[in-house]
């Protein structure tokens, strides 16, 4: 609902709006698209994702005609928008946390050869450990990278301030990308009454043409060298150039603002100041809790308590004058932040408050910091009530007793110590002795000889039950079903996905053995160094272990797209470890995208259905045959529908991986949540996708290919449309106006099988 505050903003209308219920990213997504921007290079984090499903649900409709651009990782959405700016493109992206660490250096590259764009930063912890709520420590990253930032309060807030970004940012003065900065679920996820201009002509009216008044790779006419390499006094140059255009961005700010105000009638000051005429207190906060902290300034001012609120709209550049000339009545102001600066006695916002008022002589004002709010922690007006009384009391007393701390943590006690739940299980546990793998010298494979399926389900688990998964996910069942045969102790590392989402949160772990996490990109170079440091401290004697534990790195949900760089570096340089690809077909943990895993045609929350789109455009990645060409020892697929086979290459790549090196083995698995299908079918999904020859079961070992399952000469093999037809996520390919995209799709999985049959056949290929 829209307080009496906001409604005064909203009385004199020059452009015809709408009203609607809606999000920040929502509405971001409704500026990006009557912008129509030319480029969106994307990769889906929680909690900006939604942007991207947004306008590709719009895409679908009609509704615009963005090119979007789904990356492998956000490092390369940066680099897709980095190339479609210095095509002199209008371009867009968002992102949040550590998307935006991934994309870091690729960002004061774009700022530095002064290519304009917009990317909403949906701000959101950073990690260790990993958090996906929102403060500000990712923004805190953006604050040195050249890019001018907005700070957005409100949905209503992130609509104008998207609009007005652009403008800004291809201003002939500043020409520096912008970041439009708001809160992860405060502002992104939920929604208030807001307005819209009811035609997109007024949006593109506003910001006008795309300008074409400096160098860019397009203008062939006009051959330009970007980003040549500088010595040091070139480069003294180009930075102050850039300094000078950020300072004037400044200037640019207040003007667009104003234009802005006559257009819609909503005023965005450099700072928004509430109460702050007399002030005698002040906070300093920015974003969503600013909005918080007002209804407290309204409280106190009936007390008879000069309190007020200072919230920046624009932090770089940091409005220092106006900061100085807000303060100069206050005796004392807190700063609140969403994250620290480690050993800075207080963080950015914190510093730069301070550098501004040491500029002023005639400012005494006392600087107090607090650190709140990290990981999403709420922000309620008994907090505001309890930073006014801090600085309430800092004012009484002329100083500050205690200038930096730390607000709403919680001290441990002794007799609350956390004791481990579950028993730790060691390698004895997990050793059955029915499990024999030999070497066959004269054929260069291995032979396993495994016992009936029911006699290792004597074994125990190496996940404990009450995990967090959805009913039917084939995540663990598949896991559990590898892990049969494995023998002896595991160290698993697991990739940021569901599987590592569901079965740890702190402080609950449902792992029996040592388990690590890290991020998508990077899960195999870093299993790869505890593999080797394992190893290096048992030659040296440092550690006892009777036995080598196996190495495990699992991923999914996307992994391999964002991750294949680490994969292929790890693989070729052959670490004696097994990397486990659960292959859900999507990026299931944010909400079922697109990856490069989703076949052709497939829908998901970002290749939508519709008159204008077809599902995915583009055919599934061939992971395992990407990964046998980096000549590791054994790759192979395998599906819980057939557990035989699977514990069989389980108990092959264990062998490989202690024995020669690197394995990568891939799981096709169901997650009925996204492929909108029944719980209950998910083996005859698994079965049906072997069957059409979509998933053919095979392996790679030594170079040597083998098919372990033909349903060609079982007489079983079915059409792909047997397989399709039992998720909601495929049936439109059954239709017949789909019919050119289902007979592409059958095409090329007839042409996959037949190069796998070739391999199969001729063992020298």
């Amino acid at each position: 609902m829209l307080l009496e505050r906001d409604l005064k903003n909203m009385e004199v209308q020059t452009a015809e709006q709408v009203v609607s219920f809606e999000s920040g990213n929502e509405m971001s997504a409704k500026a990006a698209a009557q912008i129509n921007y030319h480029i969106m290079g994307y990769f889906p984090i929680t909690p900006s994702t939604e942007i991207a499903q947004y306008l590709d649900m719009m895409k679908a409709r009609g509704l615009h005609d963005m090119k979007l651009i789904p990356a492998d990782g956000e490092h390369g959405s940066a680099g897709i928008c980095y190339g479609a700016a210095a095509a002199g493109a209008r371009v867009f992206n968002a992102t949040s946390a550590n998307g935006l660490m991934y994309m870091l250096e690729q960002l004061p590259v774009q700022s530095g050869t002064r290519f304009p764009m917009v990317m909403n930063l949906v701000t959101r912890s950073i990690s260790g450990p990993l958090d996906i709520r929102g403060d500000h420590s990712d923004l805190y990253f953006a604050l040195n990278t050249g890019w001018v930032i907005l700070t957005a309060s409100t949905p209503q807030a992130v609509y104008d301030m998207n609009i007005m970004a652009l403008k800004i940012a291809e201003h002939s003065d500043v020409r520096l990308p912008v970041i439009v900065a708001y809160d992860g679920f405060f502002t992104s996820h939920q929604k208030r009454k807001v307005l819209s201009f009811k035609d997109r002509r007024a949006v593109q009216e506003f910001v006008g043409g795309r300008p074409t008044d400096y160098p860019t790779a397009s203008d062939l006419a006009n051959p330009v060298t970007i980003g040549a390499h500088m010595d040091g006094h070139d480069l003294l140059n180009n930075h102050y150039q850039q300094s000078e255009a950020m300072y004037k961005a400044a200037g640019v700010f207040e003007e667009v603002a104003k234009e802005y105000e006559e257009l819609s009638s909503r005023s965005y000051p450099m700072l928004d100041l509430y109460g702050m005429e007399d002030a005698e207190v002040a906070l300093f906060l920015l974003n969503s809790a600013a909005e918080s902290a007002k209804d407290v300034v309204d409280q106190l001012r009936r007390q008879g308590i000069k309190a007020g609120v200072v919230r920046p709209n624009m932090i770089r550049p940091f409005p220092a004058a106006q900061i100085r000339e807000a303060l100069r009545g206050v005796k004392a102001v807190l700063v609140g932040e969403r994250a620290d600066s480690y050993g800075a006695h207080g963080a950015n916002m914190t510093q730069e408050v301070k550098a501004a008022l040491q500029a002023d002589p005639l400012n005494a004002t006392i600087v107090l910091s607090r650190v709140f709010g990290l990981g999403g922690k709420d922000f309620y007006p008994d907090d505001a009530e309890e930073f006014f009384r801090l600085a309430l009391e800092a004012a009484e007393l002329g100083y500050a007793e205690k200038p930096f701390d730390y607000y709403g943590i919680t001290p441990g006690t002794e007799e609350k110590r956390q004791v481990p739940v579950l028993e730790p299980h060691h390698g004895d546990t997990y050793k059955t002795g029915l499990i024999q793998v030999t070497e066959d010298a004269g054929k260069n494979k291995l032979q396993v000889k495994i016992p009936p399926l029911r006699a290792l389900t004597e074994k125990p688990k190496r996940l404990a039950a009450g995990h967090g998964a959805c009913p039917g996910c084939g995540i663990f069942s598949g896991l559990e079903l590898f892990f049969k045969g494995i023998e002896g102790d595991i160290v698993v590392l697991f990739q940021t996905g569901c599987a590592y989402v569901v079965t740890t949160a702190y402080p609950y772990s449902s792992h029996k053995q040592t388990m690590i996490h890290n991020l998508f990109q990077n899960g195999p170079a870093t299993l790869s160094g505890t593999v080797e440091a394992f190893l290096e401290m048992k030659r040296r004697g440092e550690i006892s272990v009777s036995d080598d534990a196996t190495f495990v790195m699992v991923t999914g949900d996307g992994g391999m797209d964002i991750g294949m760089g680490s994969a292929i570096g790890t693989a070729l340089r052959n670490h004696k470890l097994i990397m486990l690809e659960y292959d859900n077909e999507g990026y299931m943990n944010t909400g079922s995208q697109m990856s490069y895993s989703t076949p052709i045609g497939h829908m998901t929350s970002t290749s939508s259905i519709g008159k204008e789109q077809h599902g995915k455009a583009f055919h599934h990645k061939d992971t395992a045959q990407i990964m046998a060409a980096t000549n590791i020892p054994y790759v192979f697929t395998a599906t819980e529908a057939f557990p035989q086979d699977l514990v069989k290459k389980a108990a092959k790549a264990q062998w490989y991986a202690q024995h020669v090196g690197t394995v990568y083995g891939k799981l096709l698995i169901t997650c009925p949540l996204n492929w909108k299908s029944e719980d209950r079918y998910g083996e005859t999904i698994m079965k049906a996708a072997v069957e059409s020859c979509f998933f053919p079961l095979y392996e790679v070992e030594r170079g040597v290919t083998t098919i372990t399952y033909n349903p060609e000469e079982k007489n079983k093999r079915i059409p792909l449309s047997d397989w399709l037809k039992w998720m909601g996520k495929t049936r439109h390919l059954l239709q017949e106006e789909h019919a050119e995209l289902l007979g592409g799709f059958e095409q090329e999985v007839e042409r996959r099988w037949l190069r796998l049959k070739a391999k199969h056949e001729h063992p020298g290929l």
